[in-house]
């Protein structure tokens, strides 16, 4: 985990500082992918960022919407990455596909490697609230579409159904790379994928 941001000594204004929201969101993020939501509190946050509470409250409006806040930018971010590994080398529609694992194994052998922040916050969350799940629901639902447009430019027979598949074993090496902190299930997860892709092929 990164340092936590110090509060600016009194009198002293850094206009190089990034502002109050972005400085909660940047501590907010490294505190609750390592820590947990429910396990950090707003003191905790605004002391991280440098910020007043009541700042907080003005910007977000409450502890709930910086979460949302949180993982909009987390989702944001790491699709940005997620597309960017399997679609910025280039090649076929096999290729990109092929990449799913080896992306896995580099997020997954990070230092801040803690999970996936949805999946991690709907865990911690009240289940009948279907705040938290929407917005992973969303996520999913944006890197499920891509991996489906690749599916079937690959020529797999139903590939709405293909991407289901392999969003499934890879929430599921998410999880187990977790669990063990061995980034190699990105291995075993991205042969699963091969050999779904292949199948649905033939």
């Amino acid at each position: 985990m990164q340092p936590l941001v110090p509060a600016p000594a009194a009198g002293i204004i850094d206009q190089a500082q990034p502002a109050p929201r972005e400085r909660l969101i940047a501590a907010a993020t490294r505190l609750f992918c390592r820590y947990g939501v429910n396990s950090v509190g707003v003191d905790a946050i605004v002391e991280a960022a440098g910020t007043a509470k009541t700042t907080l409250y003005k910007v977000f409006g409450s502890k709930d919407g910086l979460v949302e806040a949180v993982l909009e930018r987390e989702g944001r971010t790491w699709r940005a990455w997620f597309m960017a590994e399997m679609d910025g080398p280039g090649g076929t529609p096999d290729d990109r596909l092929a990449r799913l694992g080896p992306a896995l194994r580099r997020w997954f052998a990070g230092d801040d490697f803690y999970g996936c922040p949805f999946i991690n916050a709907v865990g911690e969350s009240d289940k009948a609230d279907d705040r938290l799940r929407s917005l992973a629901i969303a996520h999913k639902k944006i890197v499920l579409e891509r991996i489906a447009a690749l599916c079937a430019e690959a020529g797999c027979r139903d590939p709405g159904e293909v991407a289901h598949t392999l969003g499934l074993i890879i929430d599921g090496a998410i999880v187990a790379a977790l669990i063990t902190r061995d980034a190699a299930v990105a291995d075993t997860a991205g042969r699963a994928c091969a050999a779904i892709v292949s199948g649905a092929r033939a």
